[in-house]
C-alpha cells in the first residue's frame, strides 16, 4: 500500500469567478515548500444530566478552514500571491512586464487551491481562500520564502484531482544574496536583518449555515509593519524614530537575467529603541517599525514584480 510522502506533494492554485466556487480551468502549479492549510471541524462534548455517568454523544461544531503556505519569493509564481494580497496589478511593458500591485484596495480576489497527494491517492480542494497576511524575512544567508496566511470557505476531497492539467510556470528564485535595502532611495548599512509584514485583517463572515461554512472574509484596515535590527554604527535611524518624521523603506531583489522583485513602503515610523550594551561584541539596535499611508502616493506601499508573464 502507498503512503502519503511530502516529496510528492502537488498544489495547484486558480482565481475564482464566483467565490467558494472552483473553476472548471485554468489552475497553475505552484511551487511551495510546506504548508498547514485544512479543514477542521471540532466536536462539543454533552452537557446533559440524567443519563448517568458515561457521557452522550457530542455535536459537531462549526466548520473552520485556514492555514499557512509557505512558498519560494520567485519571478514568475510569486505574483499569484501578490495578486491575493493586494487585488489586480497595473501591468504595463510589451515583454518583459513590469506589474505593479498597490495596497488599498478594497476587493480581493478569492482562489481555489488544491494540494494533492498522488500516492494515496487524496486531493483536497479549498475553495474560497483569502490571504490574510503575507510575511518574509531579509537576512545574509539562507533560502528567501514568504508566509502566506489563508483564510478558507471550506474543504472538498476527491481521489482524482479537480485542477485538470494545470499550467507550468518558470522556477526563477531570488535569493537573499540578490537583495538590498534602501532608505529613502539610499542604501541602508548596517543592517543584520529584517521583518516584514502585509496583514488584510480579514473579517470572516460568519453566518448561520447549514453547512458550518463561512459567507465570506473581508479586508478590514491593512497594517504593514516589521522589524530591522542593524548594527549600532551612526544615528541617523534613532534621529529619525526622535523626530517622528516617516521614510521610505525599500527591499529589492533581481537576477541577472533582468527579473527583479521590489517591495516599498512609503511612508515608515520607527519607534526609540532602547540601546543596551550587552557585552564587549558588536552592539545592535532593533526597530519595530510601522508603516501608514503616504500623501505622496496616496497608499501605504507598492510591490513591483518584472518578469515574462503576461497577465496575472
Amino acid at each position: 500500500m502507498a503512503r502519503a510522502q511530502g516529496a510528492r506533494a502537488q498544489m495547484a492554485l486558480a482565481f475564482e469567478t464566483t467565490y467558494g466556487t472552483p473553476p472548471a480551468s485554468g489552475f497553475t502549479r505552484m511551487p511551495f515548500a510546506s504548508t498547514t492549510l485544512g479543514s477542521e471541524q471540532p466536536l462539543l462534548s454533552s452537557e446533559l444530566l440524567g443519563y448517568g455517568r458515561d457521557p452522550l454523544a457530542p455535536v459537531k461544531d462549526a466548520v473552520t478552514a485556514d492555514g499557512d503556505v509557505v512558498v519560494p519569493i520567485d519571478a514568475e509564481a510569486f505574483g499569484f500571491w501578490l495578486k491575493a494580497a493586494f487585488g489586480d496589478p497595473v501591468t504595463t511593458g510589451t515583454g518583459p512586464y513590469t506589474h505593479e500591485f498597490r495596497s488599498g484596495s478594497w476587493t480581493l480576489p478569492s482562489m481555489s487551491i488544491e494540494t494533492g497527494m498522488p500516492e494515496v491517492p487524496r486531493y483536497a480542494m479549498y475553495s474560497g481562500c483569502v490571504l490574510d497576511q503575507l510575511s518574509w524575512q531579509v537576512q545574509r544567508s539562507g533560502l528567501l520564502t514568504a508566509t502566506a496566511r489563508l483564510v478558507a470557505q471550506g474543504e472538498t476531497i476527491a481521489a482524482a484531482s479537480g485542477a485538470g492539467t494545470p499550467e507550468e510556470l518558470s522556477l526563477l528564485r531570488f535569493g537573499h544574496f540578490n537583495g538590498a535595502i534602501s532608505r529613502d532611495g539610499v542604501a541602508l548599512g548596517n543592517v543584520v536583518s529584517a521583518e516584514v509584514t502585509y496583514a488584510n485583517n480579514l473579517d470572516r463572515i460568519e453566518t448561520i449555515r447549514a453547512d458550518g461554512k463561512i459567507d465570506g472574509a473581508d479586508p478590514s484596515i491593512a497594517a504593514l509593519t516589521g522589524r530591522i535590527e542593524v548594527r549600532f554604527a551612526d544615528q541617523t535611524l534613532v534621529a529619525q524614530a526622535q523626530t517622528g518624521d516617516p521614510c521610505e523603506i525599500g527591499f529589492a531583489y533581481s537576477l541577472p537575467t533582468g527579473e527583479s522583485f521590489s517591495f516599498t513602503a512609503h511612508a515608515v515610523y520607527l519607534p526609540r529603541p532602547r540601546i543596551e550594551i550587552p557585552g564587549p561584541q558588536g552592539i545592535q539596535a532593533s526597530f519595530d517599525w510601522q508603516a501608514a499611508r503616504a500623501e505622496t502616493t496616496g497608499r501605504m506601499c507598492t510591490a513591483t514584480l518584472v518578469n515574462s508573464v503576461a497577465t496575472y
